[in-house]
């Protein structure tokens, strides 16, 4: 039988429905026209009138639905959905996070709604070039999974037993607050290079910071200088690994006011949205670059496109969204206390 699906004949018909009348199945009629059962099933149930199939009154019906004009596809590559989706792409958003956010942006427009699949749809049918190899590229976000750093008696609970994550405020764990940090430094070409990554666990905030050299002075300075940027109210605690860089964590707690601690060795699921992020930044930051190189500018401007990429567990709203939110209802809040 031939996968490839061609449109019933007339005598197809006839055939169908005087084999119905002999009272056959619809898999031994399929089998005598060289058809799938699921075609003609399909084929009763659109082209029959009051539960009886004539063939002459089908192939009317089939005829004049074949006459009436297609409905325009929404994601034509000439039309203005279109580009707005490939801009959305382009930014590393999800065919899913693009489809959710379009309904965000015209909630009363059903006409500008796409589910994720045909996003899917639209890329991969898209004429052959170089611009349907990007839109394909656009979606190998390939999450990096993360080396285990070596095992060594020196990474054992390098740092104080009351500092350990156990010790944290349960509030921490519920993400009901803002102002909880996870951090991290992800390392450049050869270890000679790092950026630290700061997440905030309500909103998935994103700060990155230049490191001058993967140390703990460097760190110190950089996550002090780049914490600095963000309101007071946010910087309540910061939960890191057991790396070495964080040797001058007093210090870092003393400028900044936060409250530090520390997940057990080797459990980076203890820090679940720092090692997500993480992953992401790979998309843009791959593994053997060389950070060096890499300006703060050019950091700032990967968090911005990760700080309004819209998020499932948020909702899909931006985590910028999410903390712009709560800084305002922190400062209604405070308002109302006053009067």
């Amino acid at each position: 039988m031939s996968n490839h699906y061609t449109h019933l004949r007339i005598e197809d018909r006839v055939t169908l429905m005087l084999m119905r009348q002999s009272g056959h199945s619809l898999r031994a009629i399929a089998s005598a026209l060289g058809r799938s059962p699921s075609t003609l099933s399909r084929e009763l149930r659109r082209n029959r009138q009051h539960d009886c199939y004539r063939c002459s009154t089908a192939e009317q019906m089939s005829e004049q639905r074949r006459r009436l004009p297609r409905r325009t596809r929404r994601l034509h590559p000439d039309s203005e959905l279109w580009q707005v989706v490939v801009k959305m792409l382009a930014k590393g958003w999800s065919p899913q996070q693009v489809a959710a956010r379009l309904k965000i942006f015209w909630p009363d427009r059903p006409e500008r709604h796409v589910s994720h699949e045909s996003i899917y749809l639209a890329i991969y049918a898209y004429p052959r070039g170089e611009l349907k190899r990007q839109l394909i590229a656009y979606l190998r976000q390939g999450k990096a999974k993360r080396r285990p750093r070596s095992v060594s008696a020196a990474r054992r609970e390098r740092y104080p037993a009351e500092q350990n994550i156990r010790n944290r405020p349960e509030d921490v764990e519920g993400r009901q607050v803002p102002g909880h940090w996870e951090s991290d430094l992800i390392m450049g070409a050869g270890n000679r290079s790092a950026v630290a990554t700061m997440v905030e666990r309500t909103s998935r905030f994103v700060i990155l910071a230049k490191l001058d050299a993967p140390t703990a002075d460097a760190a110190l300075e950089a996550m002090t200088r780049e914490l600095a940027r963000m309101a007071p109210s946010l910087l309540k605690t910061i939960t890191h690994d057991q790396g070495s860089e964080m040797a001058r964590h007093a210090e870092l707690s003393a400028r900044t006011g936060m409250n530090i601690y520390f997940a057990d060795p080797h459990s980076p699921w203890q820090r679940g949205s720092n090692e997500n992020t993480n992953g992401l930044l790979r998309q843009y930051l791959p593994k053997g670059t060389d950070l060096s190189l890499v300006s703060q500018e050019r950091l700032d401007e990967i968090a911005e496109l990760l700080n309004t990429r819209p998020r499932q567990t948020l909702g899909w709203k931006f985590p910028v969204e999410v903390l712009v939110e709560y800084l305002q209802l922190q400062t209604t809040n405070q308002l109302g206390s006053i009067h």
